[in-house]
């Protein structure tokens, strides 16, 4: 069937009105996309942030160059190309084709923007496996080198690639499929396009974007390395340093952050930048954050249940019964695997509070987000899924009939090569992970990626597999932590990067951007910067002195591989059966699968009486899974980021929602840049070379003489152990 467009675009509109308020109805197919200032700009964009985000990874706080700022950054400059690069039309030689090409086509347009983001959204994050990496090398000591890195990130990045594509018949092309985080990047995308330089009645976007940059540039450097107590803003803890519980309650480095002040950004938005969070989400993940850890930890804690009370109330680290770091290789044979008589000998494994409400919370997550979704979601999935070949085209898809469609084969080679260069990284550098392991640990995305992607492209809501990730492996190969590493990082990033790509693929569906483009943009970028990531780690695993060690110089001290650390001991190494299992110390734990299966079912049929009644924006599973980052985050990470998240999303947005809309996102974006290339400064220019210079007064050392920063235990071990 052909199509009008023009007469398409003065009828017809998206069926659903956050869409028609977000989304242009009208399409230009003539508009240049692959050019060379895109390639030029979006590889260069998206290899800076990178490369800045894996050294932030390894830093706590880790702040990161959101894909929000290389958006805004990226539009001043592919104007600036548009206007200085020559417009002449050059000719390829008949041998290549004697097609035409200009290196100016036109004007910076939406479409090369749009291609930049995706570019940056796909590739710009650290991806998940490179903690496995971190962890091989650091925690158990085997250097596989930088090559081995490099094929496993591009086999968990491009494998799921493979999958979104395979899936976008269900995912991206149907009207109901809204997927509302990307309209957020439509409006901002086309408002950049549509925004004079100077618009009547205020300051540009741009022109303010610049100004609060800069002054979060400069005030930076007061918590960030003049003024460092404005950071770890712990004041209560000052005034009475020893005193254990007040630390652990009011504490930011060890504590539950109840003070609620902070003056570091990376602070405040460690988990998320609160100005890019719903309000009503905001309110769900911090009324979790107090119940489970303002409540529900302390009642657990003081009492000594499970023998919380010898260990610090928050920590990245796990214990032995003396009140120690667990040292694994206590319970390795000469072999490196498990050995049963070497951890009677030794200790079982000791959970502090952080990681005993991680766990409890991610039992209780697994059935809670099957029953919420079949109770609140099940009847829509179900008409979804029977409308797949029905469902009438809205505008958005009848405009992309214009462009050629990628080749479902495509994608299924991609999947293919990638998943075969996964058993490459596993047989060639003898990780011991086999084969029909990893058909195993793919099979898991291959099952989530439809539901998961259902549910989060209509309610936000991700699917968790995370426990699910680390119990197969666990009970498969008990004792044997790098195949398990392995199998999680494999399992959880295919689904991750899967539904990233769904994500940029519904972009590209909204602005109209040619999908063999999209898919062309986002094979390249991500295939670059897998090597920028590695090369950056093995740079600072080379040139800084310490790192991933607690109170490393610089802040340099892997949080997030701590974590995954821990992880591969408790579920490879010692395994699910002996930490939870019958007759183990935390068997009561696996009680939070019932309350989590039962836990939507009183809310559901409260607003099946009272449909208008507002417990029906309780989202259980949000409550469960919004505070997952604990550890390595503390919390203040979350009271924090309520507060600013209640000025900007609560009082300005009710009361001023005119510049709410026009600057509210500006605001995150300028924070985020101002502060990373002030701590870029910082680290670089003051703190590393030769040494660095450091400034030693109250104000850069008042908040380490405390027992939250000592992490001290309400009680002292037993002199013969626990």
């Amino acid at each position: 069937m052909d199509y009008n467009f023009d007469d398409l675009a003065e009828e017809e509109d998206s069926p659903y009105p956050e869409v028609r308020a977000s989304v242009s109805n009208i399409d230009d197919p003539d508009m240049p996309v692959l050019t060379l200032r895109l390639w030029v700009l979006g590889l260069l964009l998206t290899a800076v942030a990178a490369a800045a985000n894996m050294f932030f990874y390894m830093r706590q706080p880790a702040p990161s160059i959101s894909t929000t700022l290389v958006v805004i950054v990226a539009h001043p400059i592919g104007k600036f190309l548009a206007f200085w690069l020559p417009i002449t039309t050059y000719r390829l030689p008949r041998w290549l084709g004697g097609h035409e090409f200009s290196l100016n086509p036109g004007p910076w347009n939406i479409k090369e923007h749009a291609l930049v983001f995706m570019m940056a959204n796909v590739a710009s994050g650290p991806p998940y496996a490179i903690q496995a990496t971190i962890s091989i090398d650091v925690s158990y000591g085997e250097n596989l080198g930088y090559w081995f890195n490099v094929v496993l990130i591009l086999a968990t990045q491009l494998t799921g690639f493979g999958l979104a594509g395979l899936c976008r018949r269900i995912l991206v092309w149907p009207a109901s499929m809204v997927w509302p985080q990307n309209l957020i990047v439509c409006t901002l995308l086309n408002t950049l396009h549509a925004e004079e330089d100077e618009p009547r009645g205020g300051i540009s976007r741009f022109r303010y974007l610049v100004y609060v940059g800069v002054a979060a540039f400069v005030f930076y450097f007061l918590p960030g390395y003049l003024f460092t107590a404005l950071s770890v803003f712990s004041w209560v803890c000052w005034i009475v340093p020893n005193n254990v519980p007040v630390n652990q309650l009011f504490g930011i480095e060890s504590g539950l952050g109840m003070g609620l002040l902070t003056f570091d950004w990376t602070q405040i938005s460690w988990i998320s930048s609160p100005l890019m969070v719903p309000w009503w989400a905001q309110v769900q993940v911090f009324a979790g954050f107090v119940f489970f850890y303002w409540i529900l930890t302390p009642a657990l804690y003081y009492p000594n249940v499970w023998s919380l009370a010898y260990f610090p109330m928050l920590s990245t680290e796990l214990y032995d019964r003396f009140g120690d770091v667990y040292n694994v290789s206590k319970i390795l044979d000469s072999s490196g695997d498990f050995s049963q008589s070497l951890y009677e000998a030794y200790s079982p494994l000791y959970l502090p509070a952080a990681y005993t409400m991680t766990y409890l919370m991610a039992f209780a997550l697994a059935p809670c987000v099957i029953v919420h979704t079949a109770l609140f979601h099940g009847k829509t999935i179900w008409q979804g899924i029977k409308r797949v070949s029905t469902e009438k085209d809205d505008i958005h898809a009848k405009l992309m009939k214009a462009y050629p469609e990628v080749p479902d084969w495509w994608y299924a080679v991609v999947f293919v090569t990638f998943f075969a260069l996964a058993i490459v990284a596993a047989e060639v550098w003898h990780t011991g992970a086999p084969v029909w392991f990893l058909i195993l640990a793919a099979i898991i995305p291959v099952v989530y990626i439809i539901p998961s992607g259902y549910v989060y492209s209509i309610s936000g809501q991700v699917i968790s597999i995370n426990i699910l990730a680390q119990i197969i492996p666990g009970v498969v190969l008990t004792g044997q932590p790098i195949p398990n590493m392995f199998f999680k990082s494999y399992a959880l990033q295919t689904l991750t990067e899967g539904s990233r790509f769904v994500s940029d693929l519904k972009l590209g569906h909204y602005i109209k951007v040619p999908p063999r483009a999209t898919f062309v943009a986002q094979l390249v970028s991500t295939l670059l910067v897998a090597f920028i990531q590695c090369g950056m780690q093995q740079w600072m695993f080379e040139s800084v002195p310490q790192i991933c060690t607690p109170h490393q110089k610089y802040s340099l001290t892997c949080p997030h591989n701590e974590v995954f650390y821990e992880a591969s001991v408790l579920w490879g190494v010692i395994g699910p059966r002996r930490q939870f299992g019958s007759g183990s110390m935390y068997n009561p734990e696996l009680w939070a699968l019932l309350i989590g299966a039962v836990l939507p079912i009183p809310f559901w049929l409260w607003t099946r009486r009272n449909p208008e009644s507002w417990m029906r924006y309780i989202n259980t599973p949000l409550l469960l899974n919004g505070i997952a980052d604990i550890p390595p985050a503390t919390g203040i990470n979350y009271s924090s980021w309520f507060l600013v998240g209640f000025i900007f999303q609560y009082v300005l947005r009710r009361r001023n929602f005119a510049w709410w809309s026009k600057f509210n996102y500006v605001t995150s974006a300028a924070l985020d840049s101002g502060t990373v290339v002030s701590l870029l400064v910082i680290f670089f220019a003051l703190e590393f070379p030769k040494g660095g210079v450091s400034i030693s007064w109250w104000g850069n050392d008042v908040w380490k003489n405390t027992a939250d920063y000592r992490g001290t235990p309400l009680r002292s071990t037993p002199s013969g152990g626990i």
